[in-house]
């Protein structure tokens, strides 16, 4: 206060104080109301996004429900008059939610990467041991090999080989068009061969050892089934 020209005493501090107060007062309300809608538009965005960033994560409903509630949270309390300790928990709350959005989408996409690398790691191996299971050489060495597992020698392997030569050349994909007999021993059905295993239609050692065990079962060796095979073009 201070004594002016005309001797009148001017409050002009008093007046801007007392003016400063009364607009903080009125923007006191919207401006709290305001910063919790700001913090619900957080909540909400980050929930949202965060479920949009996960290829397979979480749907967007179990992100939102992660949220607290509006009810809980107040936002639209237009006509509260929140306090600082009220607007805090506020804060804290919107905080706690975007962490927890966040931490739920980057938990889904490291879930779905290590799925997807589980799968690519047991396909390979399922290769590998495809390729492991077909013995290398060719058909004739293969069931050379073999001979021995059925107690036969050598000297039956040249009857063999013609018995085989006259019936698919040896081809693990033959097949006879009108009977529709396959593989190199022409089984018929070529289904029977899956007794020896599953990849009956691809594998030549399956085949050859389905078409031994026949020739065994039937004729004994592979000289017995050549025999029928030159007296009734078949065996």
């Amino acid at each position: 206060m201070f004594e002016g020209r005309t001797g009148r005493s001017v409050h002009t501090h008093t007046t801007c104080v007392t003016a400063k107060g009364a607009f903080l007062l009125l923007n006191r309300i919207p401006h709290r109301v305001a910063a919790a809608a700001g913090a619900a538009t957080v909540v909400a965005g980050v929930a949202f996004g965060a479920a949009a960033f996960a290829d397979s994560g979480p749907e967007p409903a179990e992100v939102a429900d992660a949220a607290p509630e509006a009810e809980d949270m107040q936002f639209f309390a237009m006509g509260e008059d929140l306090t600082p300790e009220e607007l805090e928990t506020l804060l804290s709350q919107a905080q706690e939610s975007r962490e927890s959005a966040l931490d739920g989408a980057v938990t889904a996409t490291s879930g779905s990467v290590e799925e997807e690398e589980e799968e690519e790691e047991e396909e390979e191996e399922e290769d590998s041991e495809e390729a492991a299971s077909v013995p290398s050489g060719s058909a004739r060495e293969i069931a050379q090999g073999m001979l021995g597992d059925f107690g036969w020698g050598n000297d039956q392997f040249s009857c063999l080989d013609n018995l085989w030569e006259k019936e698919s050349n040896w081809n693990h994909t033959a097949q006879n068009p009108s009977s529709g007999a396959y593989g190199i021993p022409q089984a018929l059905p070529g289904s029977k061969m899956a007794s020896a295993g599953s990849d009956w239609q691809t594998n030549p050692a399956t085949q050859i050892q389905w078409g031994l065990g026949y020739i065994d079962d039937r004729y004994g060796s592979p000289c017995g089934a050549w025999s029928h095979s030159q007296a009734n073009n078949w065996y």
